[in-house]
């Protein structure tokens, strides 16, 4: 499939690619500084340059796609001003429309809850901590999401809590709150992994499955 990806030079996001490639995946990588392409992508992947709050750019980035993932997820410096990734969300929302592509995989946090959930102490927590301490960080992630959950997409929020820059782990756990048994720590190679596989599995489509190791 042709698969765009935002987010592409992040932590996470350049382990996605990597796996979509090497699940045998066509890749348009979308991101803000060309200096941050790995030369190891080379021609197999195709390049766009853009700020997320550009909307001719993104457009450009998801036609011809099959599906989109994201894996933007919001500053961590206090010092960061405004929310640019609720409106990159609806830009790229949007570009999906317009090209009829209905195949969305993202990232948040257990701030975010699965449609079926109720929330539970470690919820609790995961909104409680952010809301307090990083208000603009969780207007956010969870404004972002709403954009999707809230559209008829087939969507699917890949959750977690503490990415580990680690190898893959032996163990990998996915399910809800209260009813499954998710830790916190969770290496990124297993999240992008997991990301990646979801082109190709409609297990959790409109679900938000929370990961851990």
């Amino acid at each position: 499939m042709n698969v765009t990806v935002f987010g592409a030079t992040g932590a996470i996001g350049s382990l996605t690619v990597n796996e979509l490639i090497s699940n045998g995946h066509t890749v348009t990588a979308y991101a803000r500084n060309a200096a941050k392409i790995p030369t190891s992508w080379g021609v197999k992947v195709r390049v766009v340059i853009g700020e997320i709050t550009d909307k001719t750019k993104i457009d450009q980035a998801v036609a011809g796609a099959d599906a989109v993932i994201s894996a933007l997820g919001p500053a961590m410096d206090r010092k960061a001003q405004g929310t640019p990734l609720i409106e990159g969300s609806q830009h790229i929302f949007d570009a999906m429309n317009t090209h009829n592509v209905a195949r969305f995989i993202g990232h948040a946090t257990p701030a975010v809850l699965d449609p079926h959930e109720k929330p539970t102490f470690t919820t609790r927590i995961a909104t409680f901590l952010p809301r307090t301490f990083m208000p603009r960080a969780y207007e956010e992630i969870t404004g972002m999401c709403r954009i999707i959950m809230d559209s008829d997409l087939d969507w699917t929020i890949v959750r977690f809590l503490t990415p580990k820059h680690t190898p893959k782990q032996d163990r990998v756990r996915v399910g809800f709150f209260g009813t499954d048994k998710i830790g916190f720590p969770v290496s990124r190679a297993d999240i992008a992994a997991f990301t990646a596989a979801q082109i190709d599995d409609g297990t959790y489509l409109r679900r938000a499955p929370a990961m851990s190791n």
